[in-house]
């Protein structure tokens, strides 16, 4: 370890909570009746297993109409029922980026597929850059990021947003020299909402990264993509971004337990807690919409307003570790 790791680590250790209690393992794609949804949807890591929980919760006449797809799973989803609409099958969608631009073919009547097979995707950031259609993105939950390592590992449990900072700039302070660095720096595979979150925290852009200016920085290990909130990837020279919420549902067994050996880390003396309310590291998280289909029901039952049929489920939200938000259904972060 350098120096500055060294005196970095020196500060001490941060206790962590240790999650939520245990609740059955939503089904990673929809199951039961119907097998087709109303509402279909893809996109963001983060929160599919939140939205597979609010999904079997929330019924309209008794009837489930969410249907939210994994990031990760088989190689092709089926969104819509082939007998009635067919060519609804797609390759998954894997991500915020990836599940917004599926979300846009599937709307766009020119230029795109303009099919209908999906209805809204999920997202972990903020997009609002120009696009046809308009999309709404309305929040649902406040989930918080933190970094993850191995308990024997040469990075400290406890660091600054600044040493953060430093670290994802490739400060040889704190990485050591190329070609190889003492720390193995990795971001989530591309189109991530939470790399493009972490991005923005840390100071850096995703062009830069993508051009090597952080030769440091890798988004594949043994030649796979690092896939987000999956600590598997970690050795004891790693570091990675994870969502907290993500983080103690796995270790609850709300979700699949894949955090391998990756402990979480403290920003800025804050310790990582349940409901994330107080985290310094902190974002809203979103299901977005077309903009014309607001006033349009099931979309305004489901996601529309503080009385929406998700914001009426704080107690699902909470169990999946993350808060309630208090803009839930907000409508007011449009695309131009």
């Amino acid at each position: 370890m350098n120096k500055r790791m060294a005196a970095v680590a020196a500060v001490g250790l941060a206790g962590l909570l240790t999650g939520t209690m245990a609740v059955t393992q939503a089904s990673a794609d929809p199951s039961g009746t119907p097998t087709y949804r109303q509402l279909s949807g893809v996109g963001s890591d983060t929160t599919q297993d939140v939205m597979n929980g609010l999904a079997n919760a929330i019924t309209i006449n008794g009837t489930k109409v969410i249907g939210s797809y994994d990031a990760t799973g088989s190689a092709n989803v089926t969104t819509k029922d082939p007998a009635t609409k067919p060519g609804c099958t797609m390759a998954r969608p894997n991500g915020s980026g990836a599940g917004r631009t599926a979300l846009q073919n599937s709307l766009q009547a020119n230029g795109g597929a303009g099919d209908g097979c999906l209805d809204f995707s999920r997202s972990s950031s903020l997009n609002l850059a120009a696009s046809n259609p308009g999309l709404t993105y309305v929040p649902f939950a406040v989930d918080a990021v933190t970094y993850a390592i191995t308990p024997t590992g040469t990075v400290p449990r406890k660091l600054s947003l600044n040493d953060l900072k430093a670290i994802y700039h490739c400060d040889a302070n704190y990485v050591g020299t190329g070609p190889n660095y003492s720390l193995s720096v990795l971001l989530p595979q591309a189109g991530s909402g939470t790399r493009q979150f972490w991005e923005a925290q840390m100071g850096i852009t995703d062009a830069d990264v993508v051009a090597g200016v952080y030769p440091c920085i890798k988004d594949t290990k043994n030649g796979k993509s690092v896939q987000e909130h999956d600590g598997r990837v970690l050795d004891d020279k790693s570091i990675v971004p994870f969502s907290i919420a993500q983080y103690n549902s796995q270790a609850s067994q709300t979700i699949a337990d894949l955090r391998g050996r990756a402990i979480l880390g403290t920003i800025d003396g804050l310790a990582p807690t349940v409901l994330n309310s107080s985290f310094g590291v902190k974002r809203d998280v979103y299901n977005v919409i077309p903009t014309s289909k607001i006033g349009t029901a099931p979309y305004s039952q489901v996601f529309v307003g503080s009385n929406s049929l998700i914001c009426q489920q704080a107690s699902v939200i909470n169990t999946y570790g993350f808060a309630a938000n208090p803009n839930c259904g907000d409508t007011s972060k449009q695309t131009p």
